[in-house]
């Protein structure tokens, strides 16, 4: 996320600013290796170096929130900080007033992408938008995993 989304985001977050950029990697991570995932189901609003951004159901965050292991709070700062980062994209793009409209109705995923125009590791390529993996644990890659507290 680039600045400004994520100042707003720490601005209305209920949770502490230190915490948001934790908590957008730990999503990073669980959203990346789904990349083609989302490629082949969600609307792709915008596509640059680095990353691609997408519309999806308005309860998608419910999804990831609890596949990652996010409080309410948690959740609720990181879908800030998407929608902020696409407020701006669009302002940035002259594609506001449409961002805006489409985000009355659905939710936006802003995926990070490495150099390879992946969104993650290969081995975790087989992981699908709907979370489907045997062995998807929510933790971090180095096995640690953030205490979900409402701070």
């Amino acid at each position: 996320m680039e600045g400004t989304a994520l100042v707003k985001t720490t601005a209305l977050a209920s949770v502490p600013a230190a915490r948001v950029p934790t908590l957008l990697a730990r999503v990073q991570a669980d959203l990346g290796p789904r990349i083609d995932a989302y490629r082949r189901r969600y609307e792709q609003i915008e596509a640059e170096p680095g990353r691609e951004t997408f519309l999806v159901e308005p309860d998608h965050w419910d999804e990831v929130a609890e596949r990652v292991g996010l409080s309410e709070r948690e959740r609720d700062a990181v879908v800030r900080a998407h929608e902020a980062a696409v407020e701006r994209l669009g302002a940035g793009s002259g594609r506001r007033a449409e961002f805006d409209a489409a985000l009355e109705i659905r939710s936006a995923v802003v995926i990070g992408l490495d150099e390879d125009g992946d969104g993650g590791r290969e081995e975790d390529a087989g992981r699908e938008a709907d979370g489907s993996r045997e062995e998807d644990t929510g933790r971090e890659a180095d096995g640690s995993r953030e205490a979900d507290s409402d701070d």
